[in-house]
């Protein structure tokens, strides 16, 4: 039996949050080229805000210019283009000592047909809600995440530690970086969140899946998203991005 071509449709919002000046967070995408970036900078003055735009900008750059099946494999494109992202950034801080140590973290998707790439550098995320249960698909490259998953503290220890925003990898701070990548099958129906840890922060997994597991446009569930996000206290940007497989 062949099995049926997917498209996809996608939403996004971008918040300032309740407590910060100003919103670092960037976001972009391109359904037509399958292509969805979140990204969350980091800092002195506005240089998290041009570490985050810089990325989404060079990812987007080369990502929308890939002849899908032709030019690269998705895995190939989306490390080219983590490449392309990183150089951008670093050499940007080099030219303005005003700018020195700004870094990204980045989360992305990369779809083609039922073929789905997640590429992730940092703390934010990507989950996949399928028949209305939801899962985490990266791994946090942070502190107090790697220390859970190597068994040396708790979840819940890593909840309460004053280095939950420590950041074990992260784009543009060093001359290369490594992301990681994950290759998923999509089914109809399937619906990714891309998001900053601005909402993961405020908002536990089950909560997540509940917010999402209603029939609404996805521009509501963003909405959704953010303004519980906000209403557990906003304390970071947040930002989200999401996107639905269909038939």
């Amino acid at each position: 039996m062949a099995t049926a071509l997917l498209h996809y449709a996608a939403a996004a919002v971008t918040d300032r949050g309740r407590k910060r000046p100003s919103n670092e967070d960037a976001f972009g995408f391109s359904v037509e080229h399958g292509v969805y970036v979140v990204c969350d900078g980091m800092g002195g003055a506005a240089a998290g805000e041009i570490a985050s735009s810089l990325a989404v900008d060079e990812m987007l750059r080369v990502l929308t210019c890939r002849v899908p099946g032709v030019v690269a494999s998705l895995e190939a494109a989306a490390e080219e283009a983590i490449r392309a992202a990183n150089t951008a950034i670093f050499s940007r801080a080099l030219r303005n000592y005003k700018l020195n140590g700004m870094g990204t973290t980045l989360v992305g998707l990369l779809v083609e047909e039922s073929r789905v790439l997640v590429v992730n550098v940092g703390d934010s995320r990507c989950y996949r809600l399928r028949h209305a249960c939801l899962e985490q698909i990266t791994l946090d490259h942070s502190l107090v995440e790697e220390q859970v998953r190597l068994g040396r503290m708790t979840p819940a220890e890593a909840l309460r530690s004053s280095l939950r925003n420590v950041i074990t990898r992260a784009l543009g701070t060093q001359n290369c970086v490594t992301p990681d990548l994950f290759a998923l099958e999509a089914e109809a129906g399937d619906l990714f969140l891309l998001c900053t840890d601005g909402l993961t922060r405020e908002l536990s997994d089950p909560v997540i899946e509940s917010l999402l597991s209603v029939h609404l446009p996805l521009e509501e569930l963003c909405e959704r998203l953010v303004t519980a996000a906000k209403k557990a206290g906003g304390h970071d940007n947040i930002t989200c991005i999401l996107v639905q497989a269909l038939e």
